[in-house]
């Protein structure tokens, strides 16, 4: 027992020094994470960019290069990266790229923010001029403040990181736009490096003294680094598609369509289940880009009206108005994102099928509900048959109709061999009147 206490006490001597002893580098150590972004700063984007900057903490990275193409996108998703941005223990490299690439609107911002900016010959950047993500118009004053606050926010990261902070603004409040040769050669410059491929761009960053957000200074070393490519996971990319304005647009209507068919005929199941899954996906997107519910109610409005063209002799008046209904609900639903617009070449197209495809199919199907039933007991009523033997008031007797044998009742005396037309089905037992008419249906009539 005497020589427990000084065992012990060397024991934790030692743990203290183990734990106070450097850790190995992992085998990533040192190494650079590329990601590659092209299509909308969304929150799934966010969600991706953020996600590459942990793994890469995580894994004790000394660079981390974003190649860049967008059109543009959300500002707060846009944010929430420059944000992780600035916290990375690696430095960012944002690389617009490749050639006839481009990064406008909230693009230009995470250009801006990066700690190393680079571009390809051949791409632009700029145009950030905020605007309304619900697609409706901003009155002056609201505009004013969005376009001031944007324009704030950016000339704060062109100070910190050193980069044009005039020209920034005037991406902002000017919706100017910079070739990388005006970018690359403007005093101060907005971007520090023009490159035409990644290995063109590490090259030349070997070597290179890049100040941090927070003013610290780290020399990279790129030449031997190994790299390691980070795609977006099979969930990131499906829920980015949809996110798509262009995609849910499409969602949008067809779901609609779907259901109004399966409201016309219920029971046919498929358009039904497609029209709800389309729907719900649409709606999940629309949530995703801040959806204008005026624009969504206008194209719900504007299938109604086509609908009831069908029903109500209008003139054509419930379907034009119907139609205009869905294209002025379209263009309000497809400007949710700043900087990404859904073209009229693909909304009038798209609303003029549905509009005429409804009109076409509704036709059809209720001249189909105006033919007689053909099975079941509506194919039976107003059948013509031949009485085998006579009938008494209220009396049963058998008839033929259609080379079948059937049980029948009368209200009337009817002689035997004499015309009857069923004027009722219960059961296996019909109901049946004296009949003089032509078989004006066409029916055979067989007698035993």
């Amino acid at each position: 027992m005497r020589w427990a206490r000084p065992l012990l006490a060397l024991a934790l001597l030692v743990g203290r020094a183990l734990q106070a002893w450097p850790q190995p580098v992992p085998t990533d150590a040192l190494g650079i994470i590329i990601a590659e972004l092209d299509g909308i700063i969304h929150p799934i984007a966010a969600e991706y960019l953020t996600g590459v900057i942990d793994d890469a903490d995580a894994a004790h990275a000394s660079l981390v290069v974003v190649i860049l193409r967008t059109p543009g996108g959300l500002l707060e998703s846009t944010r929430t990266i420059v944000s992780r941005m600035i916290t990375s223990r690696a430095p960012v490299v944002v690389f617009v790229g490749p050639s006839g690439a481009r990064a406008a609107s909230a693009g230009f911002v995470l250009t801006v923010a990066a700690d190393v900016s680079a571009m390809a010959p051949g791409t632009h950047i700029g145009a950030a001029h905020p605007v309304s993500g619900t697609g409706q118009q901003m009155d002056e004053t609201m505009a004013k403040k969005a376009a001031a606050d944007t324009a704030a926010y950016v000339r704060s990261l062109a100070d910190a990181r050193g980069r044009n902070v005039m020209l920034a603004e005037q991406a902002v409040l000017e919706s100017r736009a910079f070739t990388d040769v005006e970018a690359a050669g403007a005093t101060p410059p907005l971007v520090d490096v023009v490159a035409k491929d990644v290995d063109d761009l590490l090259r030349q960053l070997d070597g290179r003294r890049v100040t941090r957000f927070d003013g610290r200074m780290i020399t990279l070393h790129t030449r031997d680094a190994s790299r390691r490519p980070v795609s977006m996971t099979r969930r990131q990319q499906f829920l980015g598609a949809i996110a798509d304005p262009q995609i849910a647009y499409l969602l949008l209507m067809l779901g609609t369509l779907g259901l109004t068919i399966e409201l016309w005929n219920p029971g046919a199941v498929v358009p039904g289940v497609a029209g709800g899954l389309s729907l719900l996906l649409a709606f999940f997107a629309f949530q995703i880009l801040s959806v204008n519910v005026s624009g969504v109610l206008l194209i719900v409005f504007g299938f109604a009206l086509v609908v009831l063209e069908l029903k109500v002799p209008s003139f054509g008046a419930l379907g034009i108005g119907g139609a205009i209904s869905l294209l002025i609900g379209s263009l309000m639903v497809t400007r949710t994102v700043p900087g990404v617009v859904v073209g009229l070449n693909v909304i009038v197209p798209v609303v003029a099928v549905l509009s005429v495809g409804i009109l076409l199919l509704g036709r059809l199907g209720l001249a189909a509900q105006r033919q007689p039933a053909v099975m079941g007991a509506g194919a039976i009523i107003g059948q013509r048959a031949v009485a085998r033997k006579a009938f008494t008031p209220g009396g049963r007797a058998m008839v033929d109709m259609r080379g079948e044998l059937w049980q029948a009742r009368s209200e009337s005396p009817i002689d035997a061999g004499a015309s009857v037309r069923v004027t009722e089905v219960n059961g296996l037992t019909l109901t049946v009147v004296p009949d003089e008419s032509p078989n004006d249906r066409g029916d055979s009539v067989w007698k035993a």
